[in-house]
C-alpha cells in the first residue's frame, strides 16, 4: 500500500491542529508582555522549564537528514552511523559542564556578541555574516528540500509544493519567537518518538515475519544473525565505509570537533539553553543527552531492517531508482509506506515535526543573528524593542523565502546524512579552535582567530584536494589514508578535521604569543572554577548517560 489514505490525513491534521493551538495559546497568554521585549522574543528569557529546553534541542537537531540520510547510512554501513548520535550524548555532558556556565557568567546570547565580547567587532561581524549565509544557503535548504523530497516520497505530493507547505508552517510557529518554539517542540518531539517508535516496531515485526516468526526482540536477533557486519561501531580499514568514519577516530579523533562545535558553538542549538539560568539550562542540557541516546532506534534501525529484507528479497522496487541502483536514502520512506493506515498518518505527522521543527528552529537563530549582531549594530543603533522585534519577524519571512527559491539549484539530493557533515567539516575545526580558546585561554587574540577562520578554511580545502595532486599511499599504513572509488589515496574527513583543528591551535598560539609580545591587549572572559561545580542530582545523571555509552561502545565494539 503506498501513498497516504484518508484516515492518514486525519491523524496528520489532528497534528496540526494541537500544534498550531497550542503554539498560538502559548503565544497569546504573553502576548501583552512578550510583544515588544526582543530577549524574550529571541530567547524566551527565563521562560523555559528543563524539560522544554531539552525537548527543543531534540526538536531542532533531528529532521529530515536524520531520518532520511542517517537512516539510509543505517542501511549502508549499519550502526557504526550511530556514532553521531551517541557521542553527541556525552558531548551535551561536555557542554553542559563546561561552556554554558562560560555563555551565561558573561550574559552571552548569540554566538557573534561572544566573538564581539572576547576578541573584537571585526572578528564578530565577519563570523556573523557567514554565520547567516552558512544557515540560510546550507542548513534551512537543506532541511527544506531533503524534507520535501521525504513527503514526497511518502505521500505523492508535488515536491515544490511540500516545501511552500513546510515554509508556511514553519514561520507560524517561528513568527511566535523562542518560547512558542520551545514550548510546541514538546508537543512535536512527543510525535516524533512515538511515530518513530512505532516504525521501528513495525520494522523489527517485519524482519521476524520474514523469517517465519514474530515478535521485536526476534526481529532485533535475526538482523544481528544476518547482518552482523551492520552492528559494529569501529569499522575496519576493509569496510567500504571506512573513509566515513574512520575506526578509532569516532573516539578520539574528528568526531569530538563535529559534536563539541556543533552542540557547543552554534547559535542554532545553544539559543535554546542562554536564557536560562544555569541549573535549568543543564538539566535540559542532560534530559536531551537521555534523548540522544535513544535516537538511534528510531533512525538507525529501521535503515538495517531495510537492509536485511532487501536482502531477502523484498523492498527491490521501493529501494532501487530508475537506473536500477540501491539507493539506502530510501530506506525509511519505504518503511513508511509499509504501515497500517492510521499509523502511517502518526508516522508522517513525527517526520514533519522533526522538519518543521528544525526549520523553526534555524528560522529564529538567523533572526537572532541578523536582528541583534548586524541591524543593531550597523543599520539603526537606536532601534526599539518593538522595531527589534518587528525586523526579527521579518528577517524570518525572507529567509524561508531565500531558502524556497534557491534549494531547488542546489543539488542537494545528491547528499545524505554524511554528505552534509563532511562538507560543514571544511569550517568546523577552525570555529571550534577560535572557541575554545576564546573561552579557556586568555592569551589567545583577535588576529589568531581570523586566522583559524580563514586558515583552517584554507588548509581544509588543500587536505580535500591534495590526493589528486600527491600520492598519500605513505599515510595509509598509519590509518590516515584509503582508497577511494577514484583510486586515490583519500584522508578520510573526520582525521582531516583532526589535522585542521591541531594546525588552527598551533597558528593561534604562535600569532597570540607574538602579539602579547609586543603588549597587543585582548579581551578576556570572566571564568573562574566554582562555575564548573556540579549539583548532585546532574553528577548523577551524567554518570548514568556515561555509563550507558561505555556499555553500548563495549557490546556493539
Amino acid at each position: 500500500m503506498h501513498g497516504l489514505q484518508q484516515l492518514d490525513y486525519y491523524v496528520f491534521l489532528f497534528y496540526f491542529v494541537v500544534v498550531a493551538g497550542y503554539g498560538y495559546w502559548v503565544y497569546s497568554r504573553k502576548k501583552k508582555a512578550s510583544i515588544t521585549a526582543s530577549h524574550d522574543y529571541f530567547l524566551a528569557e527565563g521562560s523555559l522549564t528543563w524539560w522544554a529546553i531539552g525537548a527543543s534541542l531534540i526538536a531542532s537537531n533531528i529532521s529530515a537528514e536524520q531520518f532520511i540520510g542517517m537512516s539510509g547510512s543505517g542501511f549502508k554501513m549499519g550502526l557504526a552511523i550511530s556514532t553521531y548520535e551517541w557521542m553527541a550524548a556525552a558531548t551535551l555532558m561536555i557542554v553542559a559542564i563546561f561552556f554554558i556556565p562560560v555563555y551565561l557568567k558573561n550574559k552571552i546570547y548569540t554566538m557573534p556578541q561572544f566573538l564581539h565580547t572576547r576578541y573584537n567587532g571585526t572578528v564578530a561581524m565577519i563570523m556573523a555574516v557567514f554565520w547567516l549565509l552558512l544557515y540560510v544557503i546550507v542548513n534551512l535548504t537543506s532541511i527544506l528540500f531533503l524534507g520535501a523530497l521525504a513527503i514526497n516520497s511518502i505521500s505523492g505530493l508535488d515536491t515544490t509544493a511540500c516545501m511552500y507547505v513546510l515554509a508556511v508552517f514553519a514561520i507560524i510557529i517561528t513568527l511566535g519567537g523562542m518560547k512558542v518554539i520551545g514550548y510546541t517542540d514538546v508537543v512535536q518531539v512527543f510525535f516524533l518518538i512515538l511515530g518513530g517508535l512505532v516504525t521501528t516496531y513495525i520494522a523489527l515485526n517485519l524482519v521476524s515475519e520474514k523469517f517465519n516468526t514474530t515478535g521485536v526482540v526476534n526481529g532485533f536477533r535475526l538482523m544481528v544473525q544476518h547482518a552482523n557486519d551492520h552492528f559494529h561501531m569501529i569499522l575496519k580499514k576493509d569496510n567500504p565505509s571506512y573513509l566515513d568514519l574512520p575506526g578509532l577516530t569516532v573516539l578520539i579523533g574528528g568526531m569530538w570537533i563535529v559534536n563539541l562545535n556543533y552542540w557547543g558553538c552554534n547559535q542554532y542549538i545553544t539559543q535554546r539553553a542562554l536564557g536560562a539560568d544555569l541549573k535549568t539550562a543543564r538539566s535540559g542540557i542532560l534530559f536531551a543527552s537521555f534523548l540522544k541516546l535513544l535516537m538511534p532506534v528510531i533512525v538507525v534501525l529501521p535503515g538495517i531492517a531495510a537492509f536485511v529484507l532487501h536482502q531477502q528479497g523484498s523492498l527491490q522496487q521501493g529501494l532501487t531508482n530508475e537506473a536500477g541502483v540501491v539507493m539506502g536514502d530510501k530506506a525509511y520512506p519505504v518503511l513508511l509506506n509499509l504501515l497500517p493506515e492510521g499509523l502511517k498518518g502518526l508516522s508522517f505527522a513525527a517526520l514533519t515535526a522533526a522538519i518543521v521543527a528544525s526549520l523553526a528552529g534555524k528560522a529564529n537563530s538567523i533572526s537572532t543573528i541578523f536582528t541583534l549582531d548586524i541591524y543593531k549594530k550597523v543599520f539603526n543603533t537606536n532601534a526599539t524593542e518593538k522595531k527589534t522585534v518587528w525586523v526579527g519577524k521579518a528577517t524570518v519571512v525572507i529567509a524561508m523565502i531565500l531558502a524556497v527559491v534557491i534549494a531547488p539549484h542546489l543539488g542537494i539530493e545528491k547528499g545524505g546524512f554524511v554528505y552534509i557533515q563532511k562538507y560543514t567539516g571544511f569550517v568546523s575545526p577552525g570555529i571550534f579552535a577560535m572557541f575554545i580558546l576564546g573561552f579557556f585561554w586568555k592569551r589567545a587574540t583577535s588576529n589568531a582567530a581570523l586566522f583559524a577562520t580563514i586558515g583552517g578554511f584554507v588548509f581544509s580545502v588543500v587536505l580535500e584536494f591534495l590526493p589528486s595532486i600527491v600520492n598519500l599511499s605513505f599515510l595509509s599504513g598509519m590509518g590516515f589514508s584509503k582508497l577511494n572509488d577514484k583510486g586515490l589515496y583519500e584522508i578520510p574527513f573526520l582525521d582531516r578535521m583532526g589535522f585542521v583543528f591541531i594546525f588552527c591551535i598551533a597558528g593561534m598560539y604562535i600569532i597570540s604569543m607574538i602579539e602579547n609580545r609586543s603588549g597587543k591587549k585582548v579581551h578576556a572572559l570572566q571564568v573562574d572554577k566554582k562555575m564548573f561545580r556540579l549539583s548532585p542530582a546532574f553528577a548523577v545523571g551524567a554518570l548514568i548517560v556515561c555509563g550507558i555509552l561505555a556499555a553500548l561502545y563495549t557490546l556493539f565494539w
